[in-house]
């Protein structure tokens, strides 16, 4: 009942609990944080220091008294308390405005999940958001939720591949009906592709950099395919060789090359979905050119901006 009188004076709000970052989405405002996935604590006493932005900050840059961790690994919690202090901060933030919300909010909560978490992982997910305060939880797996926030028709009795690169997880899942038919979650993902940023730097020029730095760097001019013009990027490392800090100047041919083993496996992945899927999913291709003419009858936008041919008058 007492959560229930509390839940009229909270806000309702939707989660991305990320291994790299996450996302708050509240109901009638739209998205208020985005923020590293990142909790800076006190090692002995394990007192919160910093969390989010503040808190990434200070990786590589503590006392050994001061740890900073990431509290999710390949898209689940890998730390219970790290992970809850997280979202009661999150959850106690976008209810500091106004002056009618109670101290104690109790929001509904949907949290988005890999698809290929354990009934044990899910349960720790859930349990980490009542403990931050949460009334009720509910949990979605992050395809669907991809699929609905893309606006895609998730309901209708058709396929949807859906392919979303997170931080911990790559899911792969093919949607129809409002259900995921088939799904893979593939613990390769962002932070495999920043390690292989490091790994292939400090061999061919004996650089180490950080794993900021090598995100940063996927980030600027990483891509998986040529874009037709080169890009460069200047990043500071460590020369393993002197031990000072040395500043090279990389191209995105470089990056797309340490990226290269990271995405063809993710490819791969993605063709094994394919391969997997039911037939009946699989659009038709001898309707496909009658279904694109009965299309542009009911676009006529679309058929002016085609440069459709006119016929005989």
């Amino acid at each position: 009942m007492i959560n229930r009188f509390l839940g009229l004076f909270s806000h309702d709000v939707g989660i991305d609990l990320g291994t790299a970052n996450t996302l708050v989405y509240v109901a009638g405002k739209g998205i208020v944080i985005r923020e590293p996935s990142v909790v800076a604590r006190n090692k002995k006493t394990k007192e919160i220091l910093a969390i989010g932005t503040s808190a990434k900050r200070m990786v590589g840059r503590t006392p050994a008294m001061i740890e900073s961790v990431r509290p999710l690994k390949d898209g689940v919690i890998a730390d219970f308390d790290a992970t809850s202090a997280m979202l009661d901060h999150y959850i106690k933030k976008v209810h500091e405005s106004g002056t009618v919300i109670p101290k104690i909010p109790r929001p509904l909560i949907i949290i988005g999940i890999p698809s290929g978490v354990t009934e044990v992982e899910r349960r720790a997910v859930a349990d980490a958001a009542i403990s931050a305060g949460a009334r009720k939880a509910y949990l979605v797996e992050e395809p669907m939720a991809a699929a609905i926030g893309a606006e895609l028709a998730v309901e209708k009795p058709r396929g949807l591949f859906v392919v979303d690169i997170g931080g911990g997880t790559t899911e792969i899942a093919i949607i129809s009906y409002g259900g995921i038919v088939l799904g893979r979650s593939v613990r390769i993902a962002g932070d495999e592709m920043d390690e292989a940023l490091i790994n292939f730097f400090r061999l061919k020029y004996s650089l180490l950099l950080g794993q900021p730095t090598a995100e940063s760097l996927k980030h600027s001019i990483g891509s998986a395919v040529a874009t037709g013009k080169e890009r460069y990027a200047v990043v500071r490392g460590r020369d393993l060789e002197s031990g000072l800090p040395r500043s090279v100047r990389l191209s995105e041919g470089e990056v797309r090359e340490a990226l290269s083993p990271i995405v063809q496996e993710i490819v791969g992945h993605i063709k094994d979905a394919l391969e997997e899927a039911p037939p009946e999913l699989v659009e038709d291709p001898i309707t496909c050119v009658v279904r694109g003419c009965g299309k542009l009858l009911t676009d006529r936008a679309l058929l002016e901006k085609i440069h459709v041919s006119g016929g005989i008058k």
